[in-house]
């Protein structure tokens, strides 16, 4: 409640307990038990510093700080508390506070996102609980995207870069050290065990510009942002990297500030232990380095836990400002925490703190604040003013209708794909396949351009062949019937000769016989008689075609 510029938060004995808002981003711890009323004093700090125009963010763990846009109806109950804490006199008045609602999943509120480049390795290699060693190569996927200017916005381009690099990952090892195939099939398996919680939703654009949250309504009040974390919470390692994210994102996009009168914007993180359990000790030191410099950025964060040892020595120490709920301590271990955390408040000589913790009622609660020279205060019991606006959960149907009605609906109510290393990697494998395919192509045109000349080859030596092979028996044809030719007139030079020869022994056998005949007759006459013609002709006749024969012979 806005008391005279201050953060009226609760009374003790009728005094007013206030937090000063130039001590407001010295941090604080909001604890105790559960069931002791630390979510009713987590809205009633947030509605304080909403009504003095400081911007708010919420992280709604159970749904029940959603109804603070609903101007509050007093229960008989937290009408007794207003009239035994006299807040009549103060002003108090039921009313409602600008509220923007957001959610990772976009179920519930305005999707919330961040690009992997923003939530960098660090805090990515816890999401994925990864080891050491897979870590390290995921820093150095990042560096060969941030080398190459290839933009990592969601998870497919994360997949991608994985499996460019493990296709390409000897190249790359001569340049960034080993990248063993194994790890990166890890990390592979991790990202898609993140987008089955949410994560393909978480990371994309448009992502989130911080600086969107640090505004006011048109009265004047500090716009509240409310992260629905009902599902998220479920995921503790994505709710912690969210959150470690988020104070990241606000030290580097903020200027410096100095000391301000008032934050210029104050953060409640609810079960503030999942930012440290099973953080590494480099995430730890860095959540406590971010707590430590944050504010001179004019930022206050406020951790909500059960335990003040829930949360690390080095970042209790930074928190000025503790409102501490009761805590049941029935074991030693629980007496022995107990005690611890009354230790941790500024002891008051009136009151044994210890015991004072134990036996604090719901509402109730000691509160240790910095005053204007930033001591704290002494622990003071003091009851908790009630919530100004409606508590419990709101209707589904009237967040959906201040969803649609937030200023911030148009420009983060849908979501943006745009080129980045998903699309230009897989330009390239399609390239490269492309290549590959023409190569292929191009080897196939010159087999089968091969094959084509051979076969032209082939046929030709087979028509060489064919021509050779007819050639020859045209040849061979040629030379039987030359063959033929030369034997068959040879058959008629022979039959020639033997008609001449016949003709010339018939003429000459004629010519001795008719020689022989008149030799015969003569010699026959002489002999005398017919007998002797006829046997002087055949002996002449004789005689002469052996004169003649051999004469044959002889020219022969």
């Amino acid at each position: 409640m806005n008391f005279n510029g201050k953060l009226l938060i609760g009374k003790s004995d009728n005094q007013n307990i206030l937090l000063l808002p130039q001590m407001a981003n010295r941090h604080g711890l909001i604890a105790g038990a559960t069931g002791t009323g630390k979510t009713v004093t987590v809205k009633v700090l947030a509605e304080s510093f909403s009504s003095i125009g400081v911007p708010v963010f919420l992280a709604d763990i159970k749904g029940d700080l959603s109804a603070m846009g609903v101007p509050g109806q007093p229960s008989p109950s937290v009408q007794e508390r207003i009239q035994k804490l006299g807040l009549d006199a103060d002003g108090f008045s039921m009313r409602a506070f600008p509220a923007n609602f957001w959610d990772i999943y976009g179920e519930n509120g305005l999707p919330l996102r961040t690009t992997v480049s923003e939530m960098g390795p660090l805090l990515l290699a816890q999401i994925l609980d990864l080891n050491d060693t897979q870590s390290d190569i995921l820093s150095i996927l990042f560096q060969i995207a941030d080398d190459e200017s290839l933009l990592l916005i969601d998870t497919k381009d994360l997949r991608a870069m994985v499996q460019y690099v493990g296709e390409n990952a000897k190249e790359y090892s001569l340049r960034y050290g080993n990248i063993a195939k194994q790890s990166l099939g890890a990390i592979t398996r991790s990202i898609i065990a993140l987008e089955s919680q949410g994560a393909d939703l978480f990371f994309g654009e448009p992502a989130l510009d911080i600086r969107d949250w640090l505004c006011t309504d048109a009265s004047g009040l500090g716009m509240i942002q409310m992260l629905d974390c009902r599902k998220l919470i479920l995921n503790p390692a994505m709710y912690a990297a969210f959150m470690l994210w988020l104070l990241s994102e606000l030290f580097e996009t903020l200027p410096e500030a100095g000391d301000l009168d008032k934050p210029r914007m104050v953060f409640f993180f609810d079960e503030a232990h999942l930012l440290f359990d099973r953080a590494p000790k480099a995430l730890a030191d860095k959540v406590e380095q971010v707590v430590k410099l944050i504010r001179s950025k004019g930022v206050g964060i406020y951790f909500i836990t059960q335990n003040p040892a829930d949360i690390p020595n080095g970042v209790l120490s930074q928190l000025g400002n503790k409102i501490q709920h009761a805590l049941r301590a029935y074991t030693p271990a629980e007496q022995r925490r107990a005690r611890a955390a009354a230790q941790s408040l500024r002891e008051n000589p009136d009151f044994d703190t210890f015991t004072v913790l134990q036996n604090l009622g719901i509402g109730q609660a000691l509160v240790s604040v910095l005053d204007e020279q930033g001591v704290p205060t002494v622990a003071r019991q003091c009851t908790i003013l009630p919530p100004q606006s409606q508590m419990g959960m709101l209707s589904d149907a009237l967040r959906a209708k201040q969803i649609q009605s937030s200023l911030l609906f148009v420009r983060y109510g849908e979501s943006v794909d745009r080129d980045s290393a998903y699309e230009f990697l897989n330009r390239l494998s399609l390239q490269v396949q492309q290549q590959q395919q023409d190569a292929l192509a191009e080897k196939e045109r010159a087999r089968q351009a091969a094959e084509t000349e051979k076969q032209r080859q082939k046929e030709a030596e087979a028509e060489k062949k064919a021509a050779q092979k007819a050639a020859a028996a045209q040849e061979k044809q040629r030379q039987k019937e030359a063959e033929a030719e030369r034997k068959a007139a040879e058959k008629k030079a022979a039959a020639r000769q033997r008609a001449v020869k016949s003709a010339a022994s018939s003429v000459a056998g004629t010519a001795a016989g008719t020689i022989g005949r008149e030799l015969g007759n003569q010699l026959g006459g002489a002999l005398g008689g017919s007998f002797g013609k006829r046997l002087g002709g055949n002996v002449g006749a004789s005689l002469g075609r052996g004169i003649l024969s051999t004469l044959f012979k002889l020219r022969g």
